[in-house]
């Protein structure tokens, strides 16, 4: 061999060793910086702003490859509502035995809300009801824990209720709940319809049951007011949706609850909540402002379902949200958003961003939740404390910026497997693109579990149990009693 042909074969030898370090260097800063393709992407695409056009469209081509290894090939949905929880919602209403006053128009109805005592069933007739303008649906006479004022339809899908306001029913008085209504924000321009129900102050002990609500930026709004705080609430077996990107700087959040403590969201669908104006960040829920022992569980949450191929961060449920300016938390200093909040037992699916989000989120618990095409889990900044736990990720689990992160017997994909287009998590489902989380093969599961985990399609589980939300998707499939 001529000594050209050395150096030849010598170089080649040191090119192709340069190139494996490179690959090996790459794939540790990824492994180390445990940052999810979907998340890289957009922060390409900020940087190169204002370059060159060759660099921006370098940086338009890059990002939509990371996007596509991240998330792949999105489905077109047909619209479905899923059984959650065998049992847990009854779709008659309750109020046995209450005094019923039937109303059959809006102003009727406005009357009946006035004047209600405690005991009362305001019963809505079949049919539609139109409300203009902003505080006719004020609710300020309490009703009692031995005897609430219900306002409901005697039968879901019969009742129709159309907002034209910022405000639909304002709360404020205790033990009041809503049951089998469907409600539509009709506004013609979106940013006027904010809330289908704002609960506030006094409004404790507020239950929303059963109900449709579509098209409001945010479709539930908790807050506190004049040093009271309405805790103890329940948002249970609602639907949560809308039919187009909000056009809105106001916050789009379907649950925005701000320093109220002890509610339970449990078994919503909450899906397309899609912000295209401002800072275009939403959330499906989120419980912040220094609120405490809050629990969001066996939620079927759909960042992206019917509206798809929209710009912005999407994120699933968070403790903490994008934090509270101090005159709103409940103690006027949020050292903490959140304490002792518990994300247990949903399905967190389709969302560009985080799946779960935790901001200065203390003593927090993340239980047996299945997220597939997400960002994953985030717990972030000092104050936040988490034990994650049994979850089932198709993404990363990370802390950021000291974020306090205890993890254990959780299946997760690494995101050196999410930068090479592999998922398996996600092929650990029939069709998740299709929403079909039918198991292809027999999950791994947990053993010994002492504790009763709920299951998002049936009741409770103990003992041996699957990683995630759920042991057989197909029980939330089967028809729904109506």
């Amino acid at each position: 061999m001529t000594t050209s042909s050395k150096r030849l074969k010598r170089f080649f030898w040191l090119l192709l060793a340069a190139g494996f370090v490179s690959v090996g260097a790459a794939a540790f800063m990824l492994d180390r910086l445990n940052i999810p393709p979907r998340q890289l992407a957009p922060y390409l695409e900020r940087r190169a702003e204002g370059h060159q056009p060759a660099v921006v469209e370098l940086a338009v081509r890059l990002t939509d490859g990371l996007q596509q290894l991240d998330r792949g090939t999105r489905e077109v949905h047909t619209p479905q509502r899923w059984n959650i929880g065998a049992g847990a919602v009854a779709t008659k209403t309750s109020g046995a035995g209450a005094e019923v006053v039937m109303v059959s128009t809006a102003v009727e109805l406005k009357q009946a809300l006035a004047q209600a005592r405690p005991g009362q069933a305001i019963t809505l007739m079949p049919g539609h009801y139109r409300i203009d303008g902003d505080g006719s649906l004020d609710i300020r006479q309490a009703g009692t824990a031995e005897a609430p004022i219900v306002v409901r339809a005697e039968r879901p899908a019969t009742v129709f209720i159309e907002l034209n306001a910022g405000e639909g029913f304002k709360v404020d008085a205790p033990y009041w709940s809503f049951e089998n209504l469907n409600i539509e924000g009709v506004c013609q321009t979106q940013e006027f319809c904010q809330h289908a129900f704002h609960v506030a102050g006094r409004g404790a002990h507020f239950t929303a049951r059963n109900n449709l609500i579509v098209n409001f930026n945010a479709h539930f709004k908790i807050n506190g007011e004049d040093g009271n705080f309405p805790d103890y609430g329940v948002i249970e077996g609602n639907t949560l949706t809308n039919t187009a990107p909000r056009r809105t700087i106001s916050p789009v959040t379907p649950i925005d609850l701000v320093a109220a403590s002890h509610w339970r969201i449990a078994r919503n669908q909450i899906s397309d909540f899609i912000k295209a104006d401002g800072d275009r960040i939403s959330y499906g829920a989120f419980v912040k402002g220094g609120g405490s022992d809050n629990r969001i569980e066996q939620n079927i949450v759909l960042c992206e379902y019917l509206l798809q191929g929209n710009r912005g961060a999407q994120v699933g449920l968070s403790l903490g949200g994008g934090g509270t300016g101090p005159q709103y938390c409940r103690d006027r200093r949020c050292i903490t958003e959140q304490d002792g909040g518990v994300v247990q037992s949903n399905l967190i699916a389709s969302c560009s961003d985080d799946g779960i989000y935790l901001n200065r989120a203390a003593a927090s618990k993340i239980l047996h939740n299945t997220l597939v095409d997400t960002g994953g889990i985030t717990v972030r900044f000092p104050e936040s404390s988490a034990d994650v736990e049994g979850n089932l990720v198709d993404s990363v689990v990370r802390s950021r910026d000291e974020g306090l992160l205890r993890t254990a017997e959780n299946q997760v994909t690494g995101p050196i497997s999410l930068y090479l287009g592999r998922h398996p998590v996600r092929a650990l489902f029939k069709a998740p693109g299709a929403l079909d989380f039918s198991w292809k093969d027999k999950p791994a599961v947990r053993e010994n579990m002492s504790e009763q985990i709920p299951d998002l399609c049936q009741g409770m589980r103990t003992g041996t149990v699957s990683y995630g939300a759920f042991e057989d998707f197909a029980a939330c499939t089967r028809p729904q009693a109506r």
